[in-house]
């Protein structure tokens, strides 16, 4: 469960090597953050055809600058989880690419890092005595 929050733990350190497990428990923290802002946005009756009400501006207020402030460790993870599959970060720019783009990072961020050091750091995976197959988790 740490790992969900590591990311805004590590706002911006955008060096260094992010674990499979880190990156997509925040990103499912992130998903989790959608549902609840577009659950309480309908309790509020953000969807209404006469427009939004004020309480449903309210929200989406609170919940726009929440999520902009998501925006560096969000970026931070996915620089840090193509580090850890010996890749650079530059790689985040094929998403750019319609269709295509997307899913060779969603593929990038399901590989599983490489063992032991690379260039971009440390085997985030390795215990503190430098043995890799110690640490399942």
């Amino acid at each position: 469960m740490s790992l969900m929050f590591q990311p805004l733990k590590k706002y911006a350190d955008f060096s260094g090597r992010a674990r499979r497990s880190e990156y997509w428990l925040f990103t499912l923290l992130i998903v989790i953050a959608e549902i609840v802002y577009f659950a309480v946005l309908g309790a509020v009756g953000g969807f209404s055809p006469n427009g939004p009400s004020g309480a449903a501006m309210a929200v989406m207020g609170i919940f726009s600058l929440a999520f902009l402030g998501v925006i560096i460790p969000s970026l931070a993870v996915s620089f840090r989880r193509l580090h850890d599959t010996d890749r650079s970060a530059w790689w985040l720019l094929i998403s750019l690419i319609p269709g295509i783009g997307g899913l060779v990072l969603l593929v990038f961020c399901l590989l599983p890092g490489t063992n032991g050091p690379n260039k971009f750091g440390p085997d985030p995976k390795a215990s503190p005595t430098g043995d890799t197959a110690a640490v399942f988790s």
